[in-house]
């Protein structure tokens, strides 16, 4: 049976405006559509676009828990949380082409032959010896213990049926064509209970992984009531941004950057108030580096009003005031500490109004009237990122990520020598 397979058909980037803001995939009947985010440059070859989609589907993985994926759904009813096993699906669609087939048992089967595990029981009773002059036996052949796959036992028409369920939903990925149908109706409670069964009782990781797979979508089937309808993504990709973004340039004790709040009170009571919590703080050559993290269009329409508003501005600037004017900074980095701020914003660096192929591009800055004293982090440096290059890009050493994010914010005040931009002096790349 064939399922469709034009994947640039099925592929969108999102514009992140109001009824476009998901991320993921969707499926309702037989419509499938993969959401990318945006500023996000699709690849020309469909061998390209599978594996961009397949990392699609490990970012939101990762970057993503059961509350982030929510959706919101029509007027007057809930929102529905979406907890689609993307994964578990993937996994049993590897198995199956990693394995070129089902997953069989082997059970033991016996033959004549003078090669294998000797049954001596078996020989004994099976075959004919030979009786040496002192009545003692010799076999010359033996009976020989061997595997022989069982493809009709109970376990492999489970794992056919979940085979035929992960290739109906995302098969599309790999193969115009679904696999056969099962002819095991299904029965979710009697499923689990040869799955849990044979979890505990094998010690092979990858076939663990696969009865864990196979688990998890059956659980899954369980709770739905509507099997052509599923749902992975999220409507708030921003805070898969600003995980993003942390994770390629922050340190782990963020905390230590963390401007705090106290009420002292006259009846002698105090209370402590929540820290304000930057997105990501970045040490490099010397420096710190406040980040916050924006998934605004400013990189995609070029538009003044998709920037950052007062409140983000003034903000960023404590931050960088309070960490400039402790006293355990200035011991670490001196009484001048350096202490820069930065908003990071997507981009396509392919296609893009700013005439450029940077990966990190330097847009421009802000600034508050109220802060006039020309320190560094006075100035909050406006930087758009290849989204693509940054999705790609969040595992392993993230070194030349991070000098390159410090070289383009530090670039405004090479580029001014210091001095504010005025109407003549451009702050934009």
């Amino acid at each position: 049976m064939a399922i469709a397979s034009d994947l640039f058909n099925r592929c969108r980037v999102n514009k992140n405006d109001d009824g476009d803001r998901f991320v993921g995939v969707k499926a309702e009947g037989d419509n499938v559509v993969v959401y990318f985010p945006i500023g996000y440059e699709l690849p020309k070859t469909e061998q390209d676009l599978r594996q961009d989609i397949l990392h699609l589907f490990s970012v939101l993985s990762e970057f993503t828990s059961r509350d982030d994926r929510i959706l919101p759904m029509k007027k007057f009813e809930a929102p529905q949380s979406v907890d689609f096993p993307i994964n578990a699906y993937l996994e049993i669609i590897n198995y199956f082409m990693e394995q070129n087939g089902y997953y069989a048992e082997k059970e033991p089967a016996y033959k004549t032959g003078d090669r294998g595990k000797i049954d001596w029981s078996r020989t004994i009773k099976r075959q004919r010896p030979i009786i040496q002059a002192n009545s003692s036996p010799i076999y010359t052949k033996y009976t020989v213990r061997y595997s022989s796959p069982n493809d009709k036992n109970l376990i492999t028409q489970i794992h056919k049926y979940c085979v035929y369920e992960s290739f109906s939903k995302l098969g599309w990925l790999f193969t115009p064509y679904l696999p056969e149908k099962p002819l095991l109706q299904r029965d979710d409670k009697m499923f689990l209970s040869v799955l849990y069964e044979k979890m505990a009782n094998t010690y092979n990781d990858r076939d663990k992984r696969l009865f864990s797979a196979m688990i998890s979508m059956i659980e899954y089937l369980d709770e739905q009531p509507n099997q052509k309808q599923f749902y992975f993504g999220t409507d708030r990709f921003e805070y898969v941004w600003e995980k993003l973004i942390d994770r390629v340039f922050g340190i782990k004790d963020k905390q230590n950057y963390f401007p705090k709040t106290r009420w002292t009170l006259r009846t002698g009571k105090k209370k402590i108030n929540a820290a304000l919590e930057p997105d990501t703080i970045m040490l490099y050559d010397g420096k710190i580096y406040v980040l916050d993290a924006k998934y605004y269009r400013f990189g995609i329409t070029g538009d003044p009003n998709d920037l950052p508003e007062s409140s983000s501005i003034n903000k960023q600037i404590t931050y960088g005031e309070y960490i400039y004017t402790q006293k355990k900074f200035k011991e670490k980095y001196g009484e001048d500490v350096p202490v820069y701020n930065a908003f990071i914003m997507p981009y396509n660096a392919n296609n893009n109004l700013f005439s450029s192929n940077e990966i990190f591009l330097n847009i421009g800055e802000a600034t508050g009237d109220w802060k006039t004293k020309g320190h560094k982090y006075e100035r909050v440096q406006g930087i758009v990122v290849d989204i693509h290059y940054l999705m790609h890009h969040y595992i392993g050493k993230t070194e030349n990520q991070i000098m390159q994010l410090a070289k383009s914010i530090e670039s405004a005040f090479e580029r001014n020598k210091g001095a504010l931009p005025t109407d003549s002096i451009s702050a934009v790349v």
